[in-house]
């Protein structure tokens, strides 16, 4: 029972009942339970293979285990004096996220194609805590996003003020530095926590050859074993996740490049001031990659004002220095000279990385789009949030991923819907990081056409989804976190993030007064790309006066979208999993 303040004199009271099974769930019950009040393992592992799409592999073994497990939790004596399942515990287990998931949790895509063929989940400014002007830089956000499962960091390295040892940090802001030694022991610690694929380091170079020198040593000896190099200069083919397990990798722009690049910008300063295209905080880069450096507009700023000379290194130091730190760069990175038709020729015998802003790719997709799509087929395609994203807020993902870009650089401290998005992506193939790209991006057809993601296309199948009910929340939240007045009112919005064409929100009625809410609504999707396609699920409180509250999200490929009634787990804004709010779903594919 809770009770709610009315008119600082009065009292409401709500009792907090638990709903009951839907009507399709007791419906299920008594038919597999042959009308009877009990379900024996038989009987559950056919509905297993009839509902939930398990298929003839489903044993009489995995019904056992669920029952066994059920009756442990909800009947700790039970269990030792039957075997089988009420209507209750039925619903329990079918409400259950960890026994009823709505996902593949394991890792089941082909691992042996090379690196290029995968989406990679990658971070952006990844030592940054908060915002990109003021904020501190540390390791501890590298450790959170390797705990998630990011398989790409970002570290911008920079001189100290001694010029003697190298720092992370964003160049010409306010951010505090860290120092690159503890970013990396950190990342020898945790790289492979939550995915044994391998992790990779891009750099984001702002130092002289001597320093680059120490980094090379630095590397080596904090990653031994585990770093990869290619034996030659610059690799004809990545090799694939499988083969580079517990492995790490570094991508940057060879020495030589680095040289020519700040070279050619110091000399351009002597002869005018800075151009406001390479300004990070003025107007954004034009759509020619000529004028888009390797990692992102802020950097060039920085790059370009640093206090010491890049080129006042001697020749015999340079010398020294570059082959050594060369050598360590596994994918290299490079600065587009002759405009984007021209960056995105697919050169023979040579892979590479090219890097654009959001903005970049925005204009490349209207008029390069499929010149785009067949650069990555082999080539890495990495994009980074333009420099005005002062706040570490992101861009939509989708834009990139169709047309095959593998690296979708994210702000990962980050929150809002496009991160979701992000997190949703890389839920995918059991969590791992790599999520093998759809077989439409690396098909070339006989005349070496290749997808055109502008193309209209015909739906490829429909996704009819039943919101059932929800629960959890009086357990996670303060009985007045919602409304000070009342029980909330709770409505699930659902709908499609993917392509275009495919792209929709809607929404269930609002249920008035219940921590326990039944909406029994269905929705239907046709999906053109449902490859791409991802399901987005958040929960509000209806607020008549101000703006509704939030009560959970979360964000599911549809790709890996488990058929039947599922449980899902419901998110906070920082995509943390709330400990007890769960929806109750169904899910159908209808071709």
């Amino acid at each position: 029972m809770g009770s709610y303040r009315m008119c600082l004199l009065f009292k409401r009271k709500f009792r907090v009942t638990e709903a009951g099974p839907p009507e399709d769930v007791k419906s299920i019950f008594r038919r597999y339970a042959d009308g009877g009040t009990q379900l024996g393992a038989e009987q559950l592992r056919q509905f297993l293979v009839d509902v939930q799409g398990g298929g003839s592999e489903t044993s009489l073994s995995d019904a056992e285990r669920i029952v066994e497990e059920v009756l442990r939790r909800r009947h700790p004596i039970a269990k030792f004096t039957r075997n089988t399942l009420t209507l209750d515990d039925f619903h329990y287990y079918l409400f259950s996220a960890d026994l009823n998931p709505a996902i593949n949790d394991r890792v089941h895509h082909d691992m042996n194609a090379p690196l290029s063929h995968y989406f990679v989940y990658t971070g952006h400014n990844s030592y940054l805590t908060g915002n990109q002007l003021t904020s501190d830089s540390s390791d501890v956000p590298i450790i959170k996003a390797l705990q998630r499962g990011v398989r790409v960091v970002e570290l911008d390295i920079w001189p100290n003020s001694a010029n003697d040892d190298v720092i992370v940090y964003h160049g010409r802001t306010l951010t505090s530095p860290v120092d690159l030694i503890i970013c990396l022991r950190s990342i020898k610690k945790y790289a492979f926590s939550a995915s044994p694929y391998p992790l990779i380091i891009t750099l984001e170079d702002h130092l002289t050859p001597y320093l680059q020198a120490k980094v090379a040593k630095m590397l080596i000896q904090t990653f031994e074993g585990t770093l990869f190099y290619p034996e030659s200069e610059s690799l004809e083919e990545f090799p694939s996740p499988e083969k580079l397990k517990h492995r790490i990798i570094i991508s940057t722009k060879p020495p030589k490049e680095y040289l020519e690049a700040n070279g050619k910008n110091k000399r351009s300063n002597l002869e005018k001031e800075k151009d406001s295209d390479d300004d990070a905080w003025g107007k954004e880069a034009e759509d020619t990659a000529e004028e888009e450096d390797d990692e992102k507009s802020d950097s060039d700023a920085s790059a370009i004002n640093q206090d010491y000379d890049v080129m006042s290194c001697d020749p015999e130091s340079c010398q020294l220095a570059a082959p050594e730190y060369k050598h360590l760069i596994a994918i290299h990175a490079g600065k587009p000279k002759n405009g984007l038709k021209e960056a995105l020729k697919v050169e023979p015998g040579k892979v590479r990385r090219l890097s654009l802003s959001e903005q970049a790719l925005e204009k490349a997709a209207e008029s390069n789009g499929t010149d785009v799509v067949r650069f990555t087929q082999k080539n890495f395609l990495r994009i980074y949030p333009k420099g005005t994203r002062f706040n570490s807020s992101n861009y939509n993902p989708l834009i990139g991923w169709m047309h095959g870009a593998q690296m979708v650089a994210f702000n990962m401290q980050g929150y809002g819907k496009y991160l979701w998005m992000m997190h949703g992506m890389f839920k995918s193939n059991g969590g791992c990081g790599y999520v093998k790209k759809p077989d439409f991006l690396m098909n070339v057809g006989p005349h070496g056409e290749v997808f055109n993601p502008r193309a209209k296309l015909s739906v490829k199948k429909t996704l009819k989804v039943k919101v059932y009910m929800g629960d959890g929340w009086h357990l996670d939240f303060k009985k007045t976190h919602f409304d000070t007045y009342s029980p909330p009112d709770f409505y699930t919005r659902i709908g499609i993030a993917g392509v275009p064409a495919d792209k929709v929100m809607k929404k269930t009625k609002t249920k008035l007064d219940q921590w326990t809410p039944v909406w029994n609504e269905e929705f239907t999707f046709p999906l053109t790309v449902p490859e791409l396609a991802l399901l987005r699920i958040e929960v509000h409180e209806y607020d008549m006066h101000e703006k509704d509250d939030f009560g959970g999200q979360t964000c599911l490929p549809v790709s890996e979208l488990k058929t039947g009634i599922r449980a899902v787990p419901l998110y906070d804004r920082k995509g943390v999993m709330l400990k007890s709010v769960r929806l109750l779903m169904h899910f159908e594919f209808v071709h």
